[in-house]
């Protein structure tokens, strides 16, 4: 006698899931979605504070030791918080304004920088703009918080204000001529396929003005 069980059809289709992933697809979407967000934004949240730990530490052994390296590690890392600050609120706002225009969108399998996947066929022109103007608006308001929560009474500390000012005015170069070409009649998807290098280039010698300049402002 044959001492094994086959299974029947209806066992194999409740059968657990081998993976994570396999685990995610039996969600229903909106469940997987929400998961998936949950993940990403724990992902952001863990990067922002490695970013202002190391500035802490940075800053803390400048203070106590007076060393020239202690105070370039200072700027590096204070820089980096800031430009990871405005950079992710700055796109979760882009997020937000998706979920406040109605738009359609995924959330990306992938852990990344960017939140979500924008629909341009089911989204029309006033949903584009009104998410892109949203990550505009969340830069803008973490420059705002860093101003009142940080005071620029060293140079690390000041550099986090250069490099989030350098962050805001990087994605203002290379976003803001797009949000005008749609403001005026133009195809969203159009626009942006006009982001090439020069434009990347341009925008980090924008960025880069501007934080130093800020900084020099604040500290010298």
């Amino acid at each position: 006698m044959n001492d094994q069980i086959k299974a029947t059809p209806e066992q194999a289709e409740t059968s657990s899931p081998t993976s994570l992933e396999e685990a995610m697809r039996s969600l229903p979407d909106d469940r997987a979605r929400g998961l998936q967000l949950a993940s990403l934004a724990g992902t952001h949240a863990l990067v922002l504070l490695v970013a202002f730990s190391l500035f802490a530490a940075a800053d803390s052994w400048r203070l106590l030791s007076g060393l020239g390296m202690a105070s370039a590690l200072a700027l590096a890392t204070g820089a980096l918080a800031g430009i990871t600050t405005t950079t992710l609120i700055h796109e979760w706002f882009h997020y937000l304004g998706a979920r406040l225009s109605g738009g359609a969108y995924g959330i990306p399998r992938k852990k990344g920088l960017f939140v979500y996947d924008w629909n341009f066929a089911q989204n029309n022109t006033d949903q584009f703009f009104f998410m892109s103007i949203a990550g505009s608006v969340g830069g803008a308001l973490s420059l705002v918080l860093l101003w009142l929560t940080l005071p620029a009474d060293t140079l690390g500390r000041a550099a986090v204000h250069g490099g989030a000012v350098a962050g805001f005015v990087f994605a203002a170069v290379v976003e803001w001529p797009v949000l005008r070409r749609v403001r005026f009649g133009g195809d969203p998807l159009t626009a942006l396929s006009g982001i090439d290098q020069r434009v990347l280039g341009l925008a980090f010698l924008a960025a880069s003005f501007a934080g130093f300049g800020t900084l020099l402002l604040l500290r010298f």
